[in-house]
């Protein structure tokens, strides 16, 4: 039997990472994205690489601008920003075949609801989610920098795909809990917020407690948000959601010394969120720290540290400056 002909739409730094992994396997892959990487491809190839030091090299790659491309997949791996899943849905609609497996790796929580409305029906949809960073380093090259795996809901045809897949960088694991995992990921994701408004590396910032303290306390409040919506998140990685603020909040002593070694972080790596300040877009604060406002909202009460964040994150997309660790500290927590 052929392989499943696989469609990355919205190919930027996760999305060429997770098709560079794939093509490099075997499998055939289209990319579908922005003209500033389709030239950087076209004149470079595409280059995978993670902290381990494996890297791949493909100088030959379907690397398009046009969604015309869906119409030809059996898959499509959805990898746009999260504000534009509305729009990605209706070119699927427009162009896809019916039938087609739909897998939303994405961060948030509410982009699978928004795929149900458009396409439900139509397609076979996946809930799907990537629980690591990845930075563009210029010249074709996509480097995944932290540890983490790859997840789709489990399904017959998820099944047939991770199979294809097989083992590396960009293996796809499975599970029957993803609604519990995008809430576990989204807890360890409000470090995205912090990282980028400090404007340093990810080591560079978490080496630092006074960051730390800020990405504990937006945790222990979305970890009291979820008890009290009856929302179970689900343990991503070493530490259970419970104990994360805990560890981020150690001392430097511990955390630098141990925990950070554990956690196999790279120099180069960095959150999603700093690389789209850096580059001038809108950031997905409101899919992360907004969505706990949202929760605490319709709950009846306030969440006063990631309402204070994402309000420190418009100041820095409208160009506002990084912030120093202490300075942030006093800024979300007033100490």
């Amino acid at each position: 039997m052929a392989a499943a002909r696989i469609a990355i739409l919205g190919a930027g730094s996760v999305g060429c990472f997770i098709g560079g992994c794939w093509r490099a396997a075997g499998l055939p892959v289209s990319f579908i994205g922005r003209p500033r990487f389709a030239a950087d491809i076209a004149a470079h190839g595409l280059t995978v690489s993670d902290y381990s030091g494996w890297q791949a090299r493909l100088a030959e790659v379907d690397y398009r601008t046009d969604p015309a491309a869906l119409a030809e997949a059996d898959v499509i791996a959805l990898c746009v920003k999260s504000g534009a899943t509305a729009e990605a849905a209706e070119e699927i609609a427009e162009r896809a075949r019916d039938g087609a497996l739909i897998i939303s790796f994405q961060n948030g929580i509410r982009n699978f609801d928004v795929l149900s409305r458009v396409l439900g029906g139509r397609f076979e949809l996946a809930r799907g989610l990537v629980s690591y960073n990845v930075a563009y380093l210029g010249d074709g090259r996509f480097h995944k920098g932290v540890a983490g795996q790859l997840w789709a809901e489990d399904g017959p045809r998820t099944r047939a795909l991770a199979e294809a897949v097989g083992g590396g960088p960009a293996e796809l694991r499975l599970s029957a809990d993803m609604s519990g995992l995008a809430w576990g990921k989204l807890l360890i994701n409000l470090n995205n917020a912090v990282n980028a408004l400090s404007g340093r590396t990810l080591l560079e910032e978490l080496r630092q407690r006074d960051y730390r303290q800020v990405v504990a306390a937006s945790q222990r409040e979305g970890l009291r948000l979820l008890k009290a919506a009856g929302i179970a998140p689900a343990k991503l990685g070493a530490a259970s959601p419970r104990l994360l603020p805990r560890l981020i909040d150690s001392p430097d002593w511990l955390f630098n010394r141990l925990l950070l070694r554990k956690w196999k972080i790279d120099a180069r790596a960095r959150s999603s969120m700093a690389d789209d300040l850096a580059a001038g877009h809108r950031t997905e604060v409101d899919y992360l720290n907004g969505e706990l406002v949202g929760l605490a909202e319709r709950l009846g009460v306030d969440a006063p540290v990631n309402r204070r964040i994402v309000e420190l994150i418009r100041a820095a997309e409208a160009g506002a400056k990084p912030m120093e660790p202490a300075e942030l500290r006093r800024a979300v927590l007033g100490r």
